[in-house]
């Protein structure tokens, strides 16, 4: 059992995702940077898939009721256990009665807590992740309690040479009304600095905009970094919680690295976009 002390910004549990139900509506949801959520898990041997943790830029203080082991990646939150710092990418014993507290970040948006074993939380529609129309809770409130399922598997992983680093270089594939951008905004897509605005789960807006004069389109399929640009010229980034169609053109997509690098900024940070060219 875990008892959430403090709940942090925004905590919540997280698994792969929810799929098979866009058709009605459903997002995908899950982690939002699954590179590292699945190297937490990959550290204690959990599934790669398996449910934990995710603290967004304030972390949650949490105590545990009985002895395990955790694993804690992503962003440096410059975590504490029962007020010693430990480190990132590694197994860490817990004993029963032990606080850990994790701080604010220092690199980075969101990092990941592993616990050995399988956290219990509601499965709707194939997931336990955390969204607000879906789940009871669309977060991790303060005196929350969960049980965790013990893994006696033997964890073969000590450690790993991962390094948390923030990526501003998004890469990208043209979307299906690039053609419709003129030359001059295509070259200030793939040229100019663009800084991070208002973001969340659903989405990251950029600052600068694009005047290109476009028109918005039927409503069509999104997924998560799908890049819109709205008649005003906002850019649009979506991400693990977005909708399943909109009326913007969709100029660019991020491939999944690149999605997981966004999760990790802050507002302010600044990306470039990387056109591939296939």
């Amino acid at each position: 059992m875990i008892k959430f002390i403090a709940k942090g910004l925004y905590t919540t549990i997280q698994d792969e995702g929810r799929f098979g139900y866009r058709n009605i509506g459903v997002p995908y949801s899950g982690y939002m940077d699954k590179e590292n959520a699945k190297i937490a898990n990959l550290i204690l041997g959990n599934p790669l898939n398996n449910s934990l943790i995710e603290a967004t830029l304030i972390g949650p203080t949490i105590k545990f009721e009985e002895s395990t082991v955790i694993c804690i990646t992503g962003a440096d939150f410059n975590p504490m256990l029962n007020e010693n710092k430990i480190s990132l990418y590694r197994p860490i014993e817990v004993n029963k009665g032990d606080i850990l507290k994790i701080n604010n970040s220092s690199v980075g948006s969101r990092c990941y807590i592993s616990i050995k074993g399988n956290i219990h939380s509601d499965v709707i529609l194939g997931s336990k992740s955390f969204f607000s129309q879906i789940t009871k809770s669309s977060v991790i409130e303060k005196g929350d309690k969960f049980k965790f399922e013990v893994n006696n598997k033997e964890i073969t992983h000590k450690y790993t040479l991962k390094k948390f680093k923030v990526d501003s270089n998004i890469q990208v594939l043209k979307g299906p009304e690039f053609e419709c951008l003129s030359k001059k905004s295509i070259d200030t897509l793939i040229n100019q600095e663009f800084s991070i605005g208002i973001n969340n789960r659903m989405a990251y807006y950029l600052n600068e905009k694009i005047q290109d004069g476009v028109n918005s389109i039927i409503s069509s399929g999104v997924i998560p970094g799908t890049v819109q640009l709205t008649p005003s010229g906002q850019i649009i980034i979506l991400h693990r919680d977005c909708q399943t169609t909109g009326g913007y053109p969709r100029i660019l997509q991020l491939n999944e690295k690149s999605l997981n690098n966004l999760a990790q900024l802050k507002t302010g940070d600044k990306i470039i976009f990387k056109l591939l060219n296939f």
